[in-house]
């Protein structure tokens, strides 16, 4: 499923045009990567968590020479599944 699709699904089930929907759509992830980008843990009940993690410079190989090469410290956007989505998966 990609936006178009999620926001069709949005569209059909609560009568709205898909060009509205779409911008709803947009507008959640928008605000979700406001609030990740800010440092926030963002919280959906009955979906789950984001939660920005912190990965540390590290030192790394290049698979083609074996040379050391050295990894830059990033941010990664994690996500926690709520237990209601877990059940759903698991039967």
């Amino acid at each position: 499923m990609n936006n178009s699709d999620l926001a069709e699904k949005i569209a059909a089930d609560n009568g709205l045009t898909k060009a509205d929907a779409r911008k709803v759509v947009d507008a959640v992830f928008a605000a979700i990567t406001d609030a990740a980008a800010a440092g926030e843990e963002i919280a959906i009940n009955g979906f789950g968590k984001f939660k920005v993690k912190e990965s540390a410079a590290r030192e790394g190989r290049n698979p083609a020479t074996g040379e050391t090469i050295q990894i830059a410290a990033s941010k990664k956007l994690g996500f926690t599944a709520a237990k209601a989505v877990k059940d759903k998966l698991n039967g």
